[in-house]
């Protein structure tokens, strides 16, 4: 299992790497002069205080100088400053982070909340009119778009009913933007375990247990949940990176104060140093998740323990 474990997080620090030279080369691959580009509407900008800022960034040095200096200041935690109001984009990030963490992890709760039982009744009564509804709730649930789905529940359970608030970042205005993230999700979710549950349902060692004369009940709950239940945990590592990204859409409809909201203002302000901030730390939360659900992965399945 160590091994696995070792194996997991060297993967992890490499897809960080490759994060780091597609951050640098991130102002390089903007058509133009990005300085001149972030300074386009502003009013009075001299040619000298353009070429301060191309210095703060280190765009006079050549790529590879530029790199090695990025590398050196993130070893100090150093992701650079804002262009508008010159703060440190590491604090900018970490205001907001646990907004978005916590966004995600209550979507993540309203997708497994609402899909897993949804998939495995429908496996339960697999090729009845059950599953088939189910499925079919669950095909419409994945085809509607976030950004869709948003604005029709805040302008039914906000606007029409008053029962949630329509924007903010307390508890309750997280309802909204959670269901409206999970919900989508709870249908990849549902039909993931309904494919999953079939697939260990129609094993040998299930319909020997239940020929011994097993409680049903008993070993659905003991076998079948827990191994049909391994092959989602990595899925969910893969559903929590989406949710990240899914949560840019939906902070923004809900004006959910997050890193979101935050790099789509960075973005419209052409603040490079955010932006970057942004994808480093999102590439940074993903792979971190991915080896925490990976561990959990290796905990459940014995064949891994067995072969570390």
């Amino acid at each position: 299992m160590l091994r696995f474990i070792v194996g997991k997080v060297a993967m992890g620090a490499l897809t960080v790497f490759v994060t780091t030279i597609l951050v640098t080369l991130l102002i390089h691959l903007v058509p133009g002069d990005p300085v001149q580009i972030m300074y386009a509407q502003s009013q009075g900008s001299t040619p000298e205080q353009i070429e301060a800022v191309r210095r703060n960034l280190g765009l006079d040095q050549p790529i590879y100088i530029q790199y090695f200096q990025y590398i050196e200041r993130l070893s100090q935690g150093d992701l650079g400053h804002t262009i508008r109001g010159g703060q440190p984009v590491l604090d900018v990030i970490l205001q907001r982070l646990p907004n978005t963490l916590l966004l995600a992890v209550a979507a993540m709760i309203v997708a497994i909340v609402i899909g897993l039982p949804l998939g495995f009744l429908a496996a339960y009564h697999r090729n009845t009119y059950i599953d088939t509804a189910l499925m079919g709730i669950a095909i419409a649930g994945i085809s509607i778009p976030h950004f869709w789905l948003g604005l029709l529940l805040l302008f039914f359970f906000a606007v029409q009913l008053g029962w949630l608030p329509v924007s903010g970042s307390g508890l309750a205005n997280l309802v909204l933007p959670a269901f409206t993230l999970g919900l989508s999700n709870a249908a990849i979710f549902a039909r993931l375990t309904r494919s999953s549950m079939i697939d260990v349902l129609e094993q040998d060692f299930v319909q020997t247990a239940l020929a011994k004369g097993l409680p049903r009940t008993l070993v659905l709950r003991r076998h079948v949940l827990r191994v049909g239940m391994i092959p989602l945990i990595t899925m969910m590592g893969l559903q929590f990176a989406f949710m990240m990204g899914g949560a840019i859409v939906v902070e923004n409809i809900f004006s959910w104060n997050g890193v979101g909201r935050m790099a789509v203002e960075a973005i419209f302000q052409r603040d490079y140093p955010i932006i970057q901030g942004f994808i480093l730390t999102f590439a940074v939360v993903v792979v971190f998740v991915s080896i925490a659900l990976d561990a959990l992965y290796a905990v459940m399945d014995p064949r891994i323990r067995r072969g570390s």
